[in-house]
């Protein structure tokens, strides 16, 4: 009888690439790292209290969950922190201790793990976090008022706001060049457009994102800004503005991007981006909220296990 050799099969992947949550989260908080220090340095310790309670509350919730679904200690994979980390980029240096720690309770609790943990969120859990301190807390988000005390060398107006509250005549305190070095007011660590664009390119080049929904979100961005600069000059401001105000860089390389919650095929990501742009655009020119992104971001997140469907048919099928 001939000798018979069994062979151990498991389930895919059968390839691996050397990569790790790990790794990636410890990217991830590099790019956001450069985002965050020019915010630290203008808004001081404040900021720096915002910023380190939201990480450490968002791992101690996770901790929490783990125990309480006896789970392993998951911690170690860096997801939490990167989610509190990027949550308290969003959050103006005022905001108040327990709104912290509400918001990262729901992105880590509500917007993680009931789903199962990483990789089972259908939703950006730190989208879910801001979104409902946006709704229950909408005046902690003023951000003309909510850094009143501060002195900047700058006119202090939240361009976002202004624009909507005042119209495009409010523009002609801003340049590009103000805009992309951070002189304007807003989240700790999505004002500085030249900082999150070197964050957003490093991931990007080093294949931590999808250039595919970043570059497809700035399309959005523009074409739907321009149609609505088009047609009425005197009351929509141009592409430009939009890309560089509010959350639309962090959106664009931070919050559209992750990995549960957005599509992993071509056309899929094309879509999606393309539709978290045109959102963007529409929620901030007629929709009640002054900066459209955390809704636009969240309402695609929302649609896209019905775009991930949209592929190639296979070779030889009819």
């Amino acid at each position: 009888m001939r000798n018979q050799t069994k062979l151990n099969v498991s389930h895919a992947p059968f390839w691996h690439d050397g990569g790790s949550i790990c790794t990636r989260s410890v990217h991830i908080m590099l790019a956001a790292l450069i985002a965050i220090i020019p915010g630290l340095m203008r808004y001081g310790m404040p900021a720096v209290g915002v910023i380190s309670l939201s990480v450490s509350s968002a791992i101690f919730w996770e901790i929490l969950m783990n125990l309480a679904m006896k789970r392993p200690i998951a911690t170690e994979d860096g997801n939490a922190a990167v989610i509190g980390l990027i949550f308290g980029m969003l959050l103006p240096a005022t905001m108040p201790w327990w709104a912290v720690i509400t918001g990262t309770f729901v992105a880590i609790v509500i917007g993680k793990q009931i789903y199962g943990g990483i990789g089972g969120n259908p939703f950006n859990p730190t989208v879910i976090g801001v979104a409902i301190l946006m709704v229950a807390w909408k005046s902690h988000f003023d951000f003309d008022e909510a850094l009143l005390n501060y002195e900047f060398n700058f006119t202090m107006l939240y361009p976002i706001a202004a624009l909507k509250n005042f119209g495009v005549s409010v523009l002609k305190n801003y340049n590009t060049t103000d805009l992309l070095m951070g002189n304007q007011i807003g989240g700790i660590g999505s004002s500085c457009g030249i900082a999150l664009i070197i964050g957003g390119a490093y991931l990007m080049l080093r294949g931590f994102i999808r250039w595919e929904i970043s570059l497809s979100f700035i399309a959005g961005v523009i074409i739907t800004a321009y149609l609505f600069n088009l047609s009425n000059p005197e009351h929509y401001a141009g592409p430009v503005f939009h890309l560089l105000t509010g959350y639309t860089l962090i959106g664009i390389f931070f919050l559209a991007t992750e990995d549960s919650s957005s599509p992993v095929n071509f056309i899929p990501m094309l879509i999606y981006g393309l539709g978290c742009g045109i959102l963007t655009i529409l929620i901030r020119n007629i929709g009640q909220y002054a900066d459209g992104v955390i809704l636009a971001v969240l309402l695609m997140n929302l649609v896209n296990p019905l775009v991930d469907k949209i592929r190639p048919k296979a070779l030889g099928k009819v």
